[in-house]
């Protein structure tokens, strides 16, 4: 078994990113810029978002934080994305999700100007990614084909098992890993909470990607030998085994399923460090598009 090491791996990735910026900068060029809204105060959007910050100021992208406080009126959040979008000095947009419940993300989302759009989640942007045309990738997936790809896992003619069909991850992944491209040519099989034999499909899969947001719920009866797991899932769940009474799981029961894995990805140090850079990497793409 060998660790798919997303850490490491992003680190990688940053570091060509700073260099290619330098060069920008050397040329006369603008530093890449991310703005990121972030609206009321949860734990984990805080921790996402200051992650966010600190690569940009790691790889030498300017960024901007726009705080919000958590009763903001849609009309309101709507209008600093307007501005944003306006701002010819800003590259990139992010509006860290979940929102309230009285705002809604699909509008919000919609809002954003597709080559702004660095979260790769706007109609245009997925239904171009659809078509296999230039656009923005959702960050997530496109993290786990970068990591795929720099581990050079084989993926033409395999079978690909995603469990979860959200439209930030698992829709796209199944997507992405069937085109006819280097990292892809998979059958794909999309499979969710409501799939009856979901058991059985994963443990046809050389390649699991599990992204339901469920700690555990990949155990090593539904892995057959030898595949690749990626393990997108990451949730804070008690513990009395460390310092802080929490811990960070992910959906794979690791220390059973990894026996069983030619490679998998650790929860954290795996596919969270590659969506970061991958979202680094569509703001600079942006930036050299909109020069």
């Amino acid at each position: 078994m060998q660790l798919l090491d997303g850490k490491l791996t992003a680190n990688t990735l940053k570091d060509e990113i700073a260099i290619e910026v330098n060069s920008i900068i050397a040329k006369g060029g603008k530093k890449p810029h991310l703005a990121a809204i972030l609206v009321g105060s949860n734990g984990a959007s805080e921790t996402y978002v200051n992650a966010k910050v600190k690569a940009c100021d790691k790889v030498g992208f300017d960024s901007t934080l726009v705080r919000l406080d958590a009763n903001v009126s849609e009309e309101i959040l709507l209008n600093e994305v307007r501005k944003i979008n306006e701002n010819s000095a800003i590259d990139g947009l992010i509006v860290q999700l979940p929102l309230p419940k009285h705002i809604s993300e699909s509008k919000v989302t919609e809002k954003i100007v597709p080559e702004k759009d660095v979260d790769g989640f706007h109609p245009i942007n997925l239904g171009r990614m659809m078509l296999n045309l230039p656009s923005f990738l959702p960050a997530t997936p496109a993290g786990i084909l970068e990591l795929l790809e720099r581990y050079e896992i084989e993926t033409s003619g395999k079978h690909c098992v995603v469990i979860g069909r959200s439209n930030i991850v698992g829709s796209p992944m199944s997507v992405l890993m069937a085109r006819n491209t280097k990292i892809g040519n998979c059958t794909v099989t999309l499979t969710h909470s409501r799939t009856t034999n979901l058991k059985e499909i994963s443990r046809t899969a050389d390649i699991l990607i599990v992204a339901l947001g469920k700690p555990e719920f990949v155990t090593a009866d539904m892995v057959k030998e030898g595949a690749v797991i990626v393990d997108v899932g990451i949730t804070r769940v008690k513990s009395e085994i460390t310092k802080s009474g929490w811990k960070l799981k992910g959906d794979v029961a690791f220390d059973e399923v990894a026996p069983k894995c030619s490679f998998i990805t650790p929860v954290p140090g795996g596919v969270g460090p590659m969506t970061i850079a991958s979202l680094l990497k569509n703001t600079l793409i942006s930036a050299k598009q909109r020069k």
